[in-house]
């Protein structure tokens, strides 16, 4: 990163720009090449971390998902790294973006092409009545080149190293994003399976109160009232079942998406149950500047900026004059068995200075696209480098309100669990009615969902924080 601001600043320095690193962002103001900064300060360390997480070296957050511990899910991204079409398509742009740069490298050298010449050639004189014919061959090697007399070309080139240089860390992105999109699928479909072990195990005891209704109402000391409340505590619980189902079914489909796979490719390895994964903030954070560093989009914000930078370079030196090469080695026979013995041979060399003149605005016109594009490229930068602060901080905010949430449901349910256990025995003792035995499982149950709930939401804004951070791909 900071490679890259260096060589911006210097090109900018060139062309009587301003810049400094990171911690200031450049935005070129009027058509008048004149440059107006607007500056802001990197905070020296996130607002929703400690002091230690801060200061402490960066961890390494390449495989951040391996923290949790899960084999299942271990294996789900390692397949989409290696299947997902995004990813193919990531890579085949990043191949389509070296040969680019291979194009505008060879300009730099001389352009050789061979020729070859038969002619055949027959007239008569209607005077004498005689015929006369002649055949000509040729061979030549012609050269030209044009000579990268002051650097233009070599601008160019810059700009298709830093458009690669960009595809590439476009391409760190698409991992990024794809590692947690497989992450929060596979969340979301162990949270659909924790719900739906909540509800059926809410079911049992609503199924016990169903039956002691159904037989107080059979012995006389119950009512239908009773009974038809307690259907109808069960079935409300019981329709829940089917949304759940659905959401399993949906994810386990999108992370068969993400892999590049069929519906259903992973119905199997699925099967068994698992907890939602617990994923925890990493220990070691660094300042925010090292997550600039990391980030991939933040890094292909600045090669976008270098690319234009040098492009505006590249479209001022038009003005400049531009020296053609140019030379031809060749052969003339009149037979096409005596190249090797030649009755002509030629040869040529010549070399041509040309310089712009009137161009109709063409070449002023260019300069001022390619300033408006650096200019664009420099607010693009500015907003990639300040989302990345705002996403961190949301993240950091989330997963810290999440945990205390979670904390705080434990304590509830816990005291929900011994209230519907006591009023369970005071109803069977008939000490109470029905209606609070029934208010105490709907609370439970209610609270259950909702830890499920608060753990997904926690698992999700961890992902979401190692995303942020621009953990989840590597050079190798």
């Amino acid at each position: 990163m900071k490679r890259i601001i260096g060589t911006v600043a210097r090109e900018l320095a060139r062309q009587r720009w301003s810049a400094t690193v990171l911690g200031v962002i450049m935005l070129s103001s009027c058509a008048d090449h004149t440059t107006a900064m607007r500056s802001f300060t990197l905070p020296s360390q996130w607002k929703g971390a400690s002091d230690a997480t801060s200061s402490a070296k960066p961890q390494d957050l390449s495989r951040w998902w391996k923290r949790c511990n899960d084999p299942i899910l271990n294996q789900l991204i390692q397949d989409a790294l290696y299947n997902s079409p995004d990813i193919h398509a990531a890579l085949a742009k990043i191949r389509e973006y070296r040969a680019r740069r291979g194009v505008e490298q060879s300009a730099l050298f001389p352009m050789i092409a061979g020729n070859g010449l038969a002619s055949h050639t027959s007239s008569r004189d209607h005077d004498s009545d005689r015929s006369s014919s002649d055949d000509r061959f040729g061979i030549s090697v012609d050269a030209s080149w044009q000579v990268d007399l002051f650097g233009r070309q070599q601008q160019t080139i810059r700009a298709a190293s830093a458009d690669l240089l960009q595809v590439q860390e476009n391409f760190h992105a698409a991992q990024v994003i794809l590692v947690a999109d497989v992450a929060t699928a596979y969340v979301n479909f162990r949270s659909a399976e924790a719900q739906l072990a909540v509800v059926q195990r809410s079911l049992i005891t609503r199924t016990e109160t169903l039956q002691l209704t159904q037989w107080r109402e059979q012995a006389g000391t119950g009512t239908a009232l009773d009974t038809q409340q307690a259907r109808t505590i069960f079935e409300q619980a019981k329709s829940a079942i089917p949304g759940l189902q659905l959401q399993a079914t949906q994810s386990r489909n999108l992370l068969a998406l993400l892999a590049g796979q069929t519906p259903g490719f992973y119905d199997r390895s699925l099967v068994k149950s698992r907890a939602v994964p617990l994923l925890s903030a990493p220990r070691a954070m660094g300042i925010p500047a090292d997550t600039l560093r990391q980030r991939p989009d933040v890094r292909a914000s600045e090669a976008a900026v270098l690319a234009a930078t040098v492009r505006t370079m590249s479209a001022e030196r038009e003005r400049l004059p531009a020296f053609q090469l140019t030379g031809s080695l060749g052969a003339e026979s009149g037979s096409g068995r005596a190249f090797f013995s030649p009755q002509t041979t030629l040869a040529s060399l010549a070399g041509g200075l040309t310089a712009p003149i009137f161009q109709a605005g063409r070449i002023r016109n260019k300069i001022l696209m390619q300033t408006e594009q650096q200019r664009q490229a420099f607010s693009g930068y500015e907003v990639t480098v300040l989302r990345a602060l705002s996403e961190v901080e949301n993240a950091l905010a989330a997963v810290q309100r999440y945990q205390q949430q979670a904390q705080s449901i434990q304590s509830s349910i816990t005291a929900a669990a011994e209230a519907q256990r006591l009023a369970a025995l005071q109803y069977e003792a008939g000490q109470i009615d029905l209606f609070l035995s029934l208010d105490t499982q709907r609370t439970l149950l209610s609270l259950q969902q909702q830890q499920v709930g608060t753990m997904t939401q926690q698992a999700t804004a961890s992902i979401q924080l190692y995303k942020s951070l621009g953990g989840g791909w590597s050079k190798n």
